[in-house]
């Protein structure tokens, strides 16, 4: 399951991090984060899938929530017991004992003299 986060987690990473330097011109001297850069890289990609450059960010984007949703139903189905656990000892047993104080303050106001 490690692994699996590491390989889904890193190339997510690496071209969010790329996307957000290059669109912002934020180079630090290395051609590939340049502006230039990113226009290039948008341009052929357009030109080998034959739209526009400008409608592939937010395809890749959409691509990336798609693919993110999908590893974490993995994860979630493989750690489903746990996840239940978790929630029935968060939610469900925290009621039943406040609803048992709450039962035994009135039984004790209720024999007062």
């Amino acid at each position: 399951m490690k692994w699996l986060l590491i390989f889904w987690g890193a190339p997510v990473t690496l071209l969010t991090g790329w996307y957000g330097l290059s669109y912002y011109d934020m180079s630090f001297g290395v051609f590939m984060l340049t502006r230039q850069a990113h226009d290039l890289v948008f341009a052929i990609y357009g030109h080998v899938l034959g739209i526009p450059p400008e409608t592939i960010p937010p395809l890749v984007a959409r691509a990336m929530v798609v693919d993110s949703a999908i590893v974490f139903a993995l994860v979630a189905l493989r750690k489903r017991r746990e996840i239940l656990a978790w929630c029935r000892r968060r939610f469900g047993t925290r009621g039943a004992a406040q609803s048992r104080e709450a039962f035994a303050s009135d039984a004790n106001l209720s024999s007062a003299p």
